[in-house]
């Protein structure tokens, strides 16, 4: 029997960051838009703002068992202690996206595909840093098929309050195009034989 295709996300950060509503617009667009089964789970600090918070996402084709992530193929981190606390669970191969003003990793696993996003740092030039999770999602849109493109930005313009979704459409093109640009980068130096850094 062939088992279906699951993916394990979890989103990292501290309280404030909009966190939760990142893992909430992923689930929504695997379900809404791709038709697909999602599960979400969060934990927070013993702080509501500042402290430390993350979500898991999981995506499948199949009904879900078990709604943890134990071990996810995609890791986001928005802050420091989030990636000190999972990135040895992401499995080889997986992806890790970080905040570049917010995290620093050290040597990496060179099994996983990894990509930095000054999110934070975007968002503050569009005018609210703030969208610094709309940014990562836009950018984690262009760096991984976890769910459609279409459906992550329809899940997000309907989850931001009607006055934002100008501004928060802006900064989720932004990381997309943030995004693309590194892939395009990385896919020129490879085709020449460079090493592809992050």
């Amino acid at each position: 029997m062939e088992t279906s295709k699951q993916r394990e996300v979890v989103i990292t950060g501290f309280g404030g960051q909009g966190i939760i509503l990142t893992g909430n617009i992923l689930g929504k667009a695997a379900t809404i838009g791709d038709g697909r089964h999602a599960t979400m789970t969060q934990s927070y600090g013993p702080e509501a703002r500042g402290g430390s918070c993350s979500t898991q996402v999981i995506v499948s084709d199949g009904e879900i068992a078990f709604p943890y992530a134990e071990h996810p193929q995609l890791l986001v981190c928005m802050s420091q202690e989030g990636y000190e606390k999972n990135q040895e669970a992401l499995v080889p191969g997986g992806t890790i996206v970080w905040d570049t003003d917010l995290v620093e990793t050290g040597e990496l696993n060179p099994d996983w595909r990894a990509y930095h996003v000054p999110a934070t740092r975007l968002a503050e030039e569009l005018g609210n840093k703030m969208m610094a999770n709309i940014v990562m999602l836009g950018f984690v849109s262009a760096v991984s098929d976890v769910v459609g493109v279409d459906s992550l930005k329809e899940a997000m313009l309907s989850s931001v309050p009607p006055h934002t979704k100008a501004n928060n459409d802006a900064a989720f093109e932004r990381g997309r195009e943030y995004g693309q640009a590194i892939l395009k980068s990385r896919a020129k130096r490879e085709s020449s034989g460079e090493p592809s850094g992050s």
